[in-house]
């Protein structure tokens, strides 16, 4: 029993690196995000291609390669970030990209009316995005980004490549040293726990959204 709560104990350090990672992330690319979602719904056609090369390559391309290109290939030119920065910088731009088309599905879904009315209204276009259309479209884009949010917690786990002392990383050392797979099943439920939390926090606030 105290050999298996000293596995835990390790594999939970790794949890910091997981959820710091995590956090930064939200913070960065949820209101990126709604900014370029604004952008890529603007009438602007330069605004609107340009926003659309950004989410085309970084949700075209498998996250871990970004990750290897950030920390491995922007040495080459001269630009070297430490494993967290590249890290971040790295799950910053791939979810603000995904986020992006979310939310712009979201405005998209809004009907037009709204516009119409809120121009009748005296508002103009700063106006109806932020107190008429945005507050709708994201009750409408919740699940997706709960989603996301999910998907995130998991994805932190490639950051083991780049020599990060995550969650699967200190579980992977432990297997290696011990020959036992008993920490795999301890970090997978610690995974589920994070993700479950996620679930109930997005439950919750889809419910508080929806009166």
């Amino acid at each position: 029993m105290s050999e298996i709560l000293n596995m835990t104990e390790y594999i939970l350090k790794g949890s910091i690196v997981t959820l710091k990672l995590y956090i930064v992330t939200i913070i960065f690319s949820v209101p990126l995000a709604i900014l370029l979602a604004w952008g890529r719904s603007s009438k602007f056609k330069i605004l609107r291609n340009t926003i659309g090369i950004y989410t085309w390559i970084f949700r075209g391309t498998p996250l871990l390669l970004q990750i290897f290109f950030m920390y491995y290939g922007l040495p080459v030119i001269g630009i070297k970030f430490t494993e967290f920065t590249a890290a971040t910088l790295t799950f910053v731009l791939n979810y603000t990209a995904y986020l992006t088309e979310i939310f712009r599905g979201g405005i998209e879904s809004i009907d037009i009316g709204q516009f119409e009315a809120a121009k009748v209204l005296g508002m103009n276009y700063k106006q109806t995005m932020f107190r008429i259309i945005l507050p709708q479209a994201f009750r409408r884009v919740i699940p997706p980004i709960c989603n996301e949010a999910i998907t995130l917690v998991k994805d932190t786990a490639l950051v083991t490549v780049i020599g990060m002392p995550e969650i699967l990383r200190n579980a992977k050392e432990i297997v290696t040293r011990e020959f036992t797979n008993t920490p795999f099943i301890i970090a997978g439920i610690i995974y589920l726990l994070i993700t479950s939390i996620i679930v109930i926090i997005f439950r919750k606030l889809e419910k508080k959204l929806a009166y």
